[in-house]
């Protein structure tokens, strides 16, 4: 079968929300879609919902070369776009040493992979805003420092690099997308947005009396997943191999994220409802980001069109729907689909 297809394409991280919406995309545009997931005792497939069916499932994990090695040769794909990683930041605090091997030294492993059985392949590595950390500029751009803040942002630093270095040894077409925030009704719920959405609803069902956060006045730029999953396929399109920012250009503080979630539930008085928890902080705090996505535009004509407040109602409103649908079993479990 797959050497009937001429596109095939490799996804990590496939179950997650990126993977899920570029598996999607890539069916639309006739690819032979494999997605690299790990084994588990209850398959989290739920993001995929009715694709799945349309897909190849390789096991495999970053953490072990072998398994890579084999969903290379397995899948033979003409791209590969590694979206996995240990990717929630506060869990890479906790878990420091996991997080530098799953985001950082398994980007060598599956570039190496690659490198081994199809060297021609063109690979995606999803970089993240989070390298910026401490910033140096306003806006970033791909010229921008980076000062990561976290052992998340130090890892994908590390990946980033790795990238480019097996660009520039071997020849390869690798590209990194720095991404800044990009969320959807697919987010896991430990993300803040989802948190707050989840929260929301849930309050204004009667069933959740307050939503407890963090830093209200971190500043963050937020946009729609979907929209830059088509930004990530262009990339991989282009003649030559790159580095691009893909970001809306607009940040908005939590406070503005969860103000415009409670209006998008109808709920006016949104303060009452929320209480500020120490405990939720991050050790090292990134204040602001707002990213810059020039060379994107120009080069293939990328741009975000959803901000921060159509995509709190976006979300308000897809988490409301479920927890009308089912109001005495809703779980994360359950089909998180737009």
């Amino acid at each position: 079968m797959a050497g009937s297809v001429e596109k095939r394409a490799l996804v990590t991280g496939i179950t997650g929300q990126d993977g899920s919406y570029l598996a999607e995309l890539l069916l639309r545009k006739g690819y032979e879609v494999y997605g690299l997931a790990r084994r588990l005792s209850v398959p989290n497939y739920h993001n995929l919902g009715a694709i799945l069916d349309r897909i190849h499932i390789l096991e495999g994990d970053l953490a072990d070369g072998p398994s890579l090695h084999r969903a290379i040769v397995e899948s033979q794909p003409t791209e590969v776009y590694n979206l996995a990683a240990q990717s929630f930041v506060h869990t890479s605090f906790r878990q420091p040493i996991v997080t530098a091997d799953l985001t950082g030294v398994a980007v060598f492993r599956l570039l190496e992979a690659v490198r081994t059985h199809a060297p021609h392949a063109r690979f995606y590595q999803a970089s993240s805003s989070e390298m910026f950390g401490k910033v140096k500029a306003d806006p970033q751009d791909e010229e921008t420092p980076f000062h990561p803040r976290s052992p998340y942002g130090v890892a994908k630093v590390m990946g980033y690099y790795g990238a480019i270095n097996y660009r520039e040894s071997y020849g390869m077409h690798v590209s990194n997308g720095i991404l800044f925030n990009h969320e959807s009704p697919r987010r896991g719920s430990e993300f803040v947005t989802r948190k707050v959405t989840l929260g929301v609803a849930r309050i204004a069902a009667g069933s959740q009396r307050e939503l407890v956060m963090g830093n209200l006045d971190a500043l963050r730029d937020w946009g729609y997943a979907p929209e830059y999953m088509e930004g990530v396929w262009s990339m991989l399109q282009q003649k030559e191999p790159g580095d691009y920012v893909q970001a809306t250009g607009v940040s908005y503080s939590v406070r503005d994220f969860v103000r415009f979630a409670f209006e998008a539930a109808g709920i006016a008085d949104w303060e009452r409802h929320v209480r500020v928890d120490a405990r939720f902080e991050r050790p090292a705090e990134v204040g602001a980001l707002r990213g810059d996505s020039s060379k994107a535009h120009k080069a293939f004509g990328w741009k975000a069109n959803t901000l921060a407040p159509e995509l709190a109602r976006i979300m308000v409103k897809a988490d409301t729907e479920r927890l009308q649908d089912s109001p005495h079993d809703w779980t994360e479990t359950r089909p998180l689909m737009p």
